[in-house]
């Protein structure tokens, strides 16, 4: 794992950080890691973006209808399940 140094932090963001941390209950380097993770995660918009782009390339399902596989499972002897 990569360490980086970030210099000339606001004292306002430290002590917020500091008193997230203690809130939580955990330490100031934890708190700072979850705090970059969150904020590197995807928004619903980027994800919604990525599964379109993925259907696209994906061949369209056929039109298929479950109703007669699921009535049979179901009229089945529940201990064959």
């Amino acid at each position: 794992m990569g360490q980086i140094l970030v210099r000339n932090l606001d004292d306002a963001i430290i002590a917020r950080l500091k008193a997230r941390a203690s809130r939580d209950a955990q330490s100031l380097e934890q708190t700072v890691r979850d705090v970059l993770g969150e904020a590197m995660r995807s928004s619903v918009t980027e994800r919604l973006a990525i599964i379109d782009r993925i259907r696209a390339k994906s061949k369209p399902a056929p039109d298929f209808d479950s109703t007669a596989i699921i009535r049979e499972w179901r009229d089945r002897d529940p201990f064959d399940r």
